[in-house]
């Protein structure tokens, strides 16, 4: 049987420890990776769940503004139907600059820190 992963590596790899573990997790610069997470991800989340919660809202309690024509058989909910999927995905664009250039170098940062042992 022929097998594709390359053979274990001759250098020994640096495991933290459990207190390690917990030292950097109390570290400031955990705590500041964490809050540029929670800062951006909680408010766009709570942002996203409204703006849902008001499109299932508007669908049943609101049937004439929902069934407003704009442009032959496209109506109001037509329109905010397709916005929530354009909003998901410049959501997930945004949040993936956001976390590449804020989050991913902090995190590679600590991570490296804690596989070199230092």
């Amino acid at each position: 049987m022929a097998v594709d992963a390359p053979p274990p590596s001759k250098t020994e790899r640096h495991f933290p420890s459990t207190e390690e573990f917990v030292e950097v997790q109390q570290s400031a610069e955990f705590g500041e990776l964490r809050r540029a997470h929670r800062s951006f991800a909680f408010p766009l989340t709570l942002g996203f769940i409204s703006w849902y919660l008001l499109y299932v809202v508007l669908s049943n309690y609101a049937h004439g503004f929902m069934g407003t024509k704009l442009v032959g058989h496209i109506n109001v909910a037509l329109v905010l139907g397709l916005a929530q999927f354009v909003t998901t995905f410049l959501i997930a664009w945004w949040y993936s600059r956001h976390a590449a250039a804020n989050l991913d170098p902090k995190g590679e940062a600590i991570k490296s820190r804690m596989e070199g042992g230092a």
